[in-house]
């Protein structure tokens, strides 16, 4: 196929029928990815909409908060990962991060 003898009309039908090939094997590969993650969820025998939930099973909700800004109560913290910076001010200045627990 030799696209520089091609007129500006025939390039055109050319992209749209490019597109919509190209949108048939899309949903080609959707379908059998679909069949092959209900084939998974089948042979280990659990549901699908707990096989692809992320975190461990069993889990679900949110971390409590353990530590409140006194200063301003919309600074919270649940005491997990990284200290905030209002978190390690406090404790820099001396104080017992005890005092901020909620």
């Amino acid at each position: 196929m030799d696209l520089a003898n091609m007129s500006a009309v025939e390039l055109r039908n050319l992209q749209d029928k490019i597109k919509q090939e190209m949108k048939r094997r899309e949903n080609q590969d959707i379908a059998k990815a679909r069949e092959q993650i209900l084939a998974i969820a089948q042979s280990v025998g659990m549901p699908l909409k707990e096989l692809v939930s992320s975190g461990p099973r069993g889990k679900t909700g949110s971390v409590a908060v353990r530590y409140r800004n006194p200063s301003d109560a919309s600074q919270q913290w649940t005491g997990r990962g990284r200290q905030p910076k209002w978190v390690k001010a406090w404790v820099d200045s001396g104080q017992s991060i005890d005092l901020l627990r909620v």
